[in-house]
């Protein structure tokens, strides 16, 4: 068997491609909602594996701006990425894998990054496991905040329309100060979160939108539905938040409003970050369900540029021993220090695999943790330990949407 590798050339192609993922996902994509997903990942980015002319695989890449420490950086938003049943186990995913991770790298991008539907698939390409996220449940009757509320803020309902004028500036305020997030085209607000066609409906419900001015100033934003749901008398339905956030003192006050609303039975959100406010300020944080799981997984496809590129919260110097098979042109020591990321041959002070370097990158673990897990080794006494000062930030890394 021998299959060939190369970016698409017209919608059909794009559509077939996502349908190698999509037949795993309820089918495969008409041509409408394959120019859709098009608006933001142009066909040059969207790789497809063919077996003579059929074509049996595809994976694309997003042209992200990801902010990291200190700065926002380049990054390939890794997306749609699959291989048919009747062509799996035959190197077809490593070859696209190649050939995009070398896209990206000519492209200027030092960074890759997804979210992995099966999440011990990438860290044979590189991939680390680089940001957390919870999934809440709480039941209505446990949904109280403590006092006392901001009397300063007010909440209002606005269209899908509006919010276009008014979500994307909360986000940017957010996502400028947050590793893992990344800028959003207005093409992007469009066709994927200030959008609602009824076949991406949850159960039917429609998408709201509600705006927490702060003095006047709109200052957090959210993106929910209500599912209603009766059993007899009782409405067992629910409220699902699928986005919310916004700044300091309005950010609260969103969730009090949303945890206020009525005719449900529970409150539902994903992909809320590591150390969300809200838990300190629930009345029964013991009643709230969360389940911790892996969101972001990163990829440094040029490791000089990405390591330099960070911000470092020490001046303490540090040599890693950087092992990497899949583009061995990374593999080497480098040294981090003064900000600066440079080859050395110095003695190194910590060896690790490009995978646990992208778990490392934006701050979600420390060195310590990865030497503990058997994935870091520690070459100097207390190095782990500078490298834990070293990659520290005051925000742990959020992603809160699946691309």
């Amino acid at each position: 068997m021998s299959i060939a590798v190369r970016p698409v050339e017209d919608v059909e192609e794009l559509a077939a491609g996502i349908g190698a993922i999509g037949h795993y996902f309820g089918g495969w994509p008409t041509l409408e909602q394959a120019e859709r997903f098009g608006a933001n990942l142009p066909l040059e980015r969207m790789h497809a594996a063919f077996d003579g002319d059929s074509i049996v695989g595809g994976a694309g890449a997003f042209p992200f701006e990801l902010t990291i420490p200190g700065r926002q950086l380049r990054c390939g938003g890794v997306t749609v990425v699959g291989v048919l049943p009747t062509h799996r186990r035959r190197g077809v995913l490593t070859s696209m894998m190649r050939a995009q991770l070398e896209d990206i790298r000519d492209r200027g991008e030092p960074l890759a990054a997804l979210w992995a539907s099966e999440e011990a698939i990438y860290r044979r390409y590189g991939y680390g496991m680089a940001a957390l996220g919870a999934e809440l449940t709480l039941a209505r009757g446990y949904h109280a905040l403590r006092p006392p509320a901001n009397p300063e803020v007010s909440v209002r309902l606005v269209s899908l329309d509006d919010a276009k004028e008014l979500v994307p500036p909360i986000y940017d305020r957010t996502r400028l100060r947050t590793p893992g997030m990344y800028a959003r085209s207005p093409e992007w607000w469009e066709t994927r979160i200030l959008d609602d066609p009824p076949d991406r409906r949850e159960e039917g419900a429609a998408k709201n939108v509600a705006i927490v001015d702060l003095d006047g100033v709109p200052s957090a934003y959210a993106l929910y539905r209500v599912v209603s749901k009766w059993e007899g008398a009782a409405n067992v339905g629910h409220v699902r938040v699928i986005e919310a956030m916004g700044d300091d003192g309005a950010e609260l006050e969103l969730w009090r409003y949303l945890l206020g609303l009525d005719w449900v039975g529970n409150f539902r959100a994903n992909h809320l970050p590591i150390g969300h406010p809200l838990l300190h300020a629930l009345v029964y944080p013991r009643r709230a369900l969360l389940r911790l799981y892996d969101t972001l997984f990163l990829r440094l496809v040029d490791v000089g540029t990405a390591l330099a590129a960070r911000s470092y919260a020490s001046e303490e110097p540090l040599v890693l021993e950087l092992d990497d098979e899949f583009l061995p042109e990374n593999s080497g020591r480098w040294r981090i220090a003064d900000g600066v990321a440079e080859r050395t041959d110095d003695d190194a002070d910590l060896a690790l695999d490009v995978t646990e370097a992208g778990s490392l990158y934006l701050g979600a673990f420390g060195a310590s943790e990865l030497v503990r897990a058997g994935l870091v080794h520690e070459l100097r006494e207390g190095a782990a330990a500078r490298a834990d000062r070293l990659f520290a930030v005051p925000r742990k890394p959020w992603c809160p949407e699946i691309f």
